[in-house]
C-alpha cells in the first residue's frame, strides 16, 4: 500500500467519524420546538439547543487551532480566578438563548461542520502541530498534530451527544439508540 493510499483511508475514516457523531447529536434534537430546546430536564445546568451550540462552537475553535495556531485560543485561561461575568458569559455557552433558534444553532453546526470536513480533505499533512495553548487542562509544552485535534473533535461530539440523549430522553421518552 503506498502513503497516498494510507492517506486518503485515513481521511475516509476521520470524515466518516465525524459525519456519524454530528448524525447522532442532530437526531438527537430532530422534531424540537425552540422552548424543548432549551429547556433543562436534569440536575445538569445543559440544555439541548446549548449543548449543540456548544459543540460548534468547540469545533470551530479547533479548526482555528489548525490554521492559526495556538493564538486562534487565546482568551480563555488567564491564569486568574474567573469574574462572575466570565463566569456567567461560559455558561450562556451552553444555553439557547431566548434571541436563539434551534434551527439557527444547527445551521451554524453545519457551517462549522463543512468547514472542519474541507480541512481534513485538503491538509497536505494531518502530522503537523502546534503548541497546545497554557491551561491548566493541558500538559505544559504539549503539541497536538492535526490528526489529533480531528480526534478530540470526534471525542467532544461523541461525549456531548451522549448527555444529549440522557436529556432527550428526560424531555420526552425518545432515544438515539435503543
Amino acid at each position: 500500500m503506498t502513503s497516498t493510499e494510507t492517506t486518503i483511508d485515513e481521511r475516509t475514516d476521520l470524515l466518516e467519524a465525524l459525519a456519524t457523531r454530528r448524525q447522532f447529536l442532530r437526531y438527537t434534537v430532530q422534531g424540537l420546538t425552540d422552548d424543548q430546546a432549551r429547556q433543562r430536564t436534569t440536575a445538569s445546568a445543559l440544555c439541548l439547543g446549548g449543548l449543540v451550540k456548544h459543540v460548534a462552537e468547540v469545533e470551530r475553535g479547533w479548526a482555528d487551532f489548525i490554521l492559526e495556531g495556538p493564538s486562534a485560543m487565546a482568551g480563555g485561561w488567564d491564569g486568574e480566578e474567573p469574574t462572575q461575568e466570565v463566569i456567567d458569559s461560559w455558561s450562556a455557552k451552553f444555553q439557547l438563548l431566548p434571541d436563539e433558534t434551534l434551527a439557527g444553532v444547527l445551521a451554524e453546526y453545519e457551517e462549522v461542520a463543512r468547514r472542519t470536513d474541507e480541512l481534513v480533505r485538503t491538509l497536505p499533512d494531518l502530522g503537523v502541530s502546534h503548541p497546545l495553548p497554557e491551561a491548566p487542562w493541558f500538559e505544559k509544552g504539549k503539541r497536538w498534530s492535526f490528526r489529533q485535534v480531528f480526534l478530540h473533535i470526534i471525542g467532544e461530539t461523541t461525549q456531548h451527544a451522549g448527555h444529549a440523549d440522557i436529556i432527550r430522553e428526560s424531555l420526552d421518552g425518545q432515544k438515539t439508540m435503543g
